[in-house]
């Protein structure tokens, strides 16, 4: 499974500009860093009120590198 693609994919369904949407991994081994980036105007999408959007996008894609058994961390910028 892609992590970076289904990171990309969930973002892109939430912001205005899904033209905007970067995602920059970097893998160690079995531990991967996913850094999302958004239009300036989106980033309050992504994150939504009390972070609430941005904690169930770290669950989605925590649930999704168990499957490979990785570990992931999203960082939104």
């Amino acid at each position: 499974m892609e992590l970076k693609q289904v990171l990309t994919d969930i973002a892109r369904a939430i912001v205005d500009n899904p033209d905007a949407v970067n995602v920059v991994e970097t893998v160690d081994g079995d531990d991967v860093e996913l850094v999302l980036t958004v239009a300036e105007g989106d980033t309050g999408m992504v994150i939504g009120r009390h972070g609430r959007i941005a904690k169930a996008i770290r669950q989605v894609m925590k649930a999704a590198a168990n499957t490979c058994g990785k570990h992931v961390t999203v960082e939104i910028k």
